[in-house]
């Protein structure tokens, strides 16, 4: 599996010949618009920073997108959606995703980080977390981390940061600083022994 970052919270995992879009940036947004395409995608909240559905379709392909809660299944990839609380009180989707034997666990724009026992319960074992932590309507990065660790994942991918936030995370992490790299390449034999290890990507 193959995971790159997009800026703000949106990233591309590829595994063979699949490809996923977790909210991609829109044309509307402020900031620089996804451009690849993909089989799935997924939006947490409809926002521009991640709504950009038009982004992830080329040609004739048309991405299967899902922007809510609800169970889906496409391509052996398995989706569960979970209702939270996003930016401005808008509605946050958090997806559990069951991809190459590896469970996933992306928060989206999660603003409260108060989750509730269903929730908690229904994404457990998870391999690998990502999260935002750059504070403002989002987790900031202390509650990020607290968060991060009660759902026990083997590596915490942060999202929505500034230098200052990813600093500031790094550091509830015991972390100086952590040196970014341009793809997380990972299978899931590799996660083995992993308890809570911060991996950070360069945006592309």
């Amino acid at each position: 599996m193959i995971i790159s970052y997009h800026g703000l919270e949106a990233f591309k995992i590829s595994q063979g010949d699949v490809t996923i879009a977790i909210n991609p940036i829109s044309k509307d947004s402020k900031s620089k618009p996804t451009k690849f395409g993909a089989d799935v995608t997924l939006i947490t909240t409809n926002i521009p920073d991640t709504n950009g559905r038009e982004q992830t379709s080329r040609g004739d392909k048309e991405s299967f997108v899902i922007d809510g809660p609800g169970e889906y299944e496409v391509k052996d990839i398995i989706i569960k959606g979970f209702l939270s609380e996003g930016v401005g009180g808008k509605v946050n989707t958090i997806y559990f995703i069951t991809f190459e034997g590896m469970n996933l666990c992306f928060l989206g724009a999660l603003a409260n980080a108060q989750l509730g026992t269903k929730l908690l319960e229904a994404i457990e074992n998870v391999d690998i977390l990502f999260t935002p932590v750059g504070g403002g309507e989002i987790l900031d990065p202390a509650t990020a981390y607290k968060l991060a660790v009660s759902l026990e994942p083997s590596v915490i991918i942060p999202m929505h940061y500034d230098k200052t936030t990813l600093g500031q995370f790094a550091k509830e992490g015991g972390e100086e600083k952590i040196e970014p790299i341009d793809k997380f390449v990972v299978k899931k034999k590799d996660l083995e022994g992993k308890k809570g290890e911060i991996v950070v990507l360069k945006e592309e």
